[in-house]
């Protein structure tokens, strides 16, 4: 059973009230109002896990402990969760969208997109590339994924068509079948250690100029939050008034 609408406001009161306490807490300096604070974090389901890691890791180091409470979810309904101050902010792989126009955005991580392969398909492709790719099979992220856009660019740039033999939503189930030797498949080169540990798989080629960037949205009046002001403002590229 959900909750009414008045559940609901009263809700977003309490959060707001527990917020208003962790600030009083801070600026007394109290040392009986020292508590741990609470970090409510809604991850899009495109996201790797361990970029979202690497994403919220320098909270980590904070004096004062941080209890995270994290959840994935689509990016649209995430963002709506925000406005409504249900979550404190949403880590995702697009600089924004639909219902993003009023929120604080920061790119907190770039990475080089590189290709990888099974050794066998490596051994097929690998002369003159990327131009052998042509007709290759690639496992593709899904079209609702940024990445996927950036690489067919890519692809048309270099003037080769791959043969698309799957399409994912989520990257990890997408390794999965690269590993058994199934396509070509594309990831951020910060995850080249993960994708390679067993030796499936290895390192093909870089799809030159292409990058991928992940950024974390908050609205603005959770930036008195401790942890989203350190998440905010170690990275120059906030954007207080950003727009669609």
């Amino acid at each position: 059973m959900g909750l009414t609408e008045a559940g609901r406001i009263a809700l977003r009161y309490a959060d707001q009230i527990f917020q208003l306490g962790e600030q009083m807490a801070e600026s007394l300096g109290d040392e009986q109002l020292d508590y741990t604070l609470r970090l409510s974090v809604g991850i899009a389901d495109a996201l790797p896990k361990t970029v979202s890691f690497h994403m919220i890791e320098p909270i980590l180091g904070m004096q004062r402990p941080v209890r995270l409470v994290c959840h994935e979810g689509r990016f649209e309904a995430l963002c709506s969760e925000l406005v409504q101050h249900s979550v404190d902010v949403v880590l995702a792989e697009r600089p924004g969208g639909q219902g993003t126009a009023h929120l604080q955005v920061a790119k907190l991580l770039t990475y080089p997109v590189r290709i990888f392969a099974s050794p066998d398909l490596k051994q097929k492709y690998e002369a003159n590339f990327p131009q052998s790719l042509q007709h290759a099979p690639f496992l593709m992220p899904s079209r609702n994924n940024v990445l996927r856009l950036k690489l067919e660019h890519w692809l048309e740039s270099v003037g080769v068509e791959v043969t698309v033999v799957g399409e994912f939503d989520d990257l990890a189930l997408l390794e999965t079948f690269g590993r058994a030797g199934l396509g070509l498949f594309a990831v951020p080169a910060m995850l080249i250690e993960d994708v390679v540990r067993d030796h499936t798989v290895v390192h093909m080629g870089d799809a030159q100029g292409v990058v991928e960037d992940f950024f974390a949205f908050t609205h603005p009046r959770n930036l008195n939050h401790p942890a989203l002001k350190l998440l905010f403002n170690v990275n120059p590229n906030t954007n207080p008034n950003r727009s669609d």
